[in-house]
This record gives C-alpha cells, structure tokens and sequence, in this order.
C-alpha cells in the first residue's frame, strides 16, 4: 500500500484525503496551520490521520507522493525537505484526475478566472447538464470524484495548483488573460507566471479545445513557444481576422461551432472586462453542445459572483463596492475603469511584487480620496501619496469604513479594490470582503 502525505487541510487537502483512503492508500493529513472543525470531522469520519499547528517530519518524509495544497510555496522548509529527496509532488486537482473520466472545463487567467468559471457552471445547470464546480471555487474536485461523481467539471485553475498539474487535461481550456501577479511566487520573474498559467494547454489533444482572448499580447507571444494540438478558439472585442467570439454593431456573436447571437445589452454582466467573460464562457458553452436557448438564458440571467464588483449597499447617498476579489494591479484597473462617480479608493494588504504605475492615471483621473489599509502600507506611501487626492492611513477595517465614510460626499462610490493579497490582516479576500459588507451595513 502505497503512502500518500497531504500538506494543508483545507477544502482541497481534506477532499483529496477522502479520495486517497477511498482508492486504498495510507493517507497522513498534516497543516502548519489550525484545521477547520468542519474538515477535521470529514477527516475523522473516514478514519484519516491528522496533525495541526506543526509539521512531524518522519510522518511525511517517509511519503511515496505529495499532494500539497496551492497555498504552501515551494520555499516552505518541509516542501524544500522534500524536493531535495526526490518526492513528487503532485496537486489535490492531478489527483483527482486520475480517477474520472469525466469532461473537464477549466479556467485559467490572472483576472476573471472566478466570474468565468462561475458563468460557465450557470450556463451548464441552465441546460440541465450534470455538472460540478471545483478547483479555486466550489467543492473539492477530489470529493466530488470519491463521493458525488458528475459528467463534467467546472474546474477554476490558479497557477500554484497548475504548478503541480503533469498528466492532468482539460478537455476545454480557457485562458482569459496573463497580467503580473503573484510575482512572489515566481522569483519575480513574469515569465516564470506566465509560464505556469500556460500549463493549462498541457495534454491536450486534436479532440479538445483552447479558448483565449486573442488580444492579449503575453498570450500571443506564449503561444509561439507551443506546438497547440488543440482546436483554438480565439475570442476578441471586435470582429477580427481569426476570432470565433466578438461584439459586432452591438451584438454579442459566437462564430464557433453554432452560429450564436444575442444584443450585448442583454447580457447580464456589465463593463469591458465582463465582456471578455462572457464571450469565454459563451464559447466554452457551446463547444460542450449547450443549445443556444440555454447559453441566451445563462448569459441574460447570471447573478454575479460575490467579492467582485459587488454593490454592498447605499449610505447617505454613497454607494458602497465590495471588490475584494482585486488582489492584483489588473484587476483594480479593470474596477476603476467602470467608476462613473467621484470614488474613495481602498487600497492596501500583502504586496505580491506590485507595479502600482498602470493605474496612476486612472486614480487621479477617477478618485476623490484614497485610504490605505494594511499592516505596511509603506509601498502605498511611496506610490500614491504625490498624486493629489485626499489620502487616509488605516491598519484595520473599522478604521478603514469609518475614514471611508467620513471622506464620501453624496454622489460619491467607495470601492474596496485592494490591488493585494490579504493574509496581512485577513484569513483570505472572502473575510476581507465579508468584514467590509458588516461594517458598511452598520454605519
């Protein structure tokens, strides 16, 4: 019997633990950090070892194979421990793919990998088809797979978890963009992110397909470094030579394999970026067979995902935009580019390598104030601070919603949109974005 050590016991970590002890294997759970109660009672009720708060090495040296969770970085001592002995390392998602034959959709992208994937899901439950979402959102893919089997998976890829992705294939692969992020990760070295996000095309063959946005220069110059056996299936914003996806004289058209067009007003995400989404997701849906009816339905009737863009309530006149979801320059740009009021920017958290010049303009142009909030906002200082806007310094939330609310003016929008991760002050983006909805609501 094969020993398989997982590292991290979060939604990934536990679901890949039930999947191993299902398929026979010794399974050892080990997490740095505390384990929610939640995945401590799944562990205990499949019979799995665990340990929280520390690493025991001669419980995990002794592994035949690594399934590590996305968030550990290969320069975690245990992790490093482990590659100079060989171990491979694998993720929770390339270990679940051993095990399904099912269709996989999956997503990649520096910005709107969560919208996208959210839309293609939607869509596909629009149409009746027995479908799961997994990977950065939903449930675990590997828990999926041991205990609740779909036909096809939504899957939301990172680059950490296609780091550590070898045999895995997306039978539908979309890339929606390449934009700095994560550099921290990547020894500040775009090229090595880019790199990463690339690995999506890995395994592909003549049967499957690759969707991107075919303006995106990264992608485009990425692209010459692979031979593609898959179908391209480009999409831009307008017509042009190539593209399956486009909006042409205010039509949303789908070139690819059924010919498909709806009035872009009629879509129910809003701002250019949202239309990069929507005519990912469009495509994705109908290459899998969606009939056009569903697709028009999905596309006209989506909600919206929770921590992007999402308007959180009005104060004294002031609307108030919970994007947490922002945690890099690019998506930030993205959310300030649809500002059509004076706004109070939030900014601030864990820098991941930022290049803060690509939003300069746009703050000034845009931005009445700006308040800080992070444990080092030193960066911000350097960055910001000479621009002409009011400036505010805060180290937490309350300090953060009460400065906001004394700086708006009727009219105005305060936008969370932090350019930053958020383990300085917050577990993750969802705490930050949660917290800030509570407080606004109680002013």
């Amino acid at each position: 019997m094969s020993r398989i050590v997982i590292l991290g016991a979060g939604e990934s970590g536990a679901g890949a633990a039930v999947l191993a002890k299902q398929k026979g294997f010794d399974v050892f759970v080990s997490d740095m950090s505390s384990i929610q109660d939640k995945y401590k009672n799944l562990l205990d009720k499949h019979g799995i070892e665990w340990e929280e708060g520390h690493h025991t090495a001669d419980k995990i040296l002794n592994a035949d194979e690594i399934i590590k969770s996305p968030g550990i970085p290969k320069e975690a001592p245990m992790i490093q421990k482990l590659m100079a002995q060989g171990t491979h390392i694998i993720s929770e998602i390339e270990f679940a793919g051993r095990y399904t034959q099912s269709k996989m959709v999956c997503i990649t992208g520096s910005n709107g990998k969560t919208t996208t994937t959210s839309l293609i899901y939607h869509i596909f439950k629009t149409a009746g088809y027995d479908v799961g979402l997994a990977g950065n959102i939903g449930k675990s893919l590997a828990l999926q797979v041991a205990e609740d089997p779909h036909e096809y998976y939504v899957i939301e890829l990172s680059s950490f978890q296609l780091d550590n992705m070898y045999d895995f294939r997306a039978n539908i692969a979309v890339l929606l963009n390449i934009t700095p992020d994560h550099l921290d990760r990547y020894d500040f070295k775009f090229e090595n992110y880019a790199d990463a996000k690339m690995r999506i095309l890995q395994n592909q063959t003549q049967e499957d397909s690759f969707i991107y946005w075919n303006d995106d220069p990264v992608i485009q110059k990425e692209l010459e470094k692979f031979e593609t056996k898959a179908f391209v299936c480009p999409f831009s914003e307008h017509k042009e030579q190539g593209a399956f996806g486009y909006i042409e004289d205010g039509n949303y058209k789908l070139d690819y394999p059924t010919p498909f067009n709806m009035k872009q007003e009629e879509l129910s995400l809003t701002g250019k970026h949202n239309l990069h989404n929507s005519l990912a997701a469009g495509l994705a849906a109908n290459i899998a067979g969606i009939k056009s009816e569903a697709i028009r339905k999905g596309l006209g009737d989506f909600p919206g995902v929770e921590h992007r863009l999402e308007k959180v309530c009005k104060v004294n006149g002031v609307q108030y935009i919970n994007d947490s979801k922002a945690t890099n320059v690019d998506a930030c740009w993205y959310a300030l580019d649809s500002m059509t009021t004076p706004t109070i920017l939030i900014l601030g958290g864990k820098d991941k390598g930022n290049d803060y010049t690509p939003i300069k303009e746009l703050v000034k142009k845009k931005c009445r104030a700006i308040v800080y909030l992070g444990a080092d906002n030193k960066k911000l200082h350097d960055n910001f601070d000479d621009l002409g806007v009011i400036i505010k310094d805060t180290h937490s939330m309350k300090d953060c919603v009460e400065a906001c609310h004394t700086l708006a003016q009727p009219g105005d929008t305060v936008l969370l949109s932090p350019c930053c991760a958020s383990f300085d002050l917050f577990h993750n983006m969802e705490e930050r974005g949660n917290m800030f909805k509570d407080m606004v609501r109680k002013l």
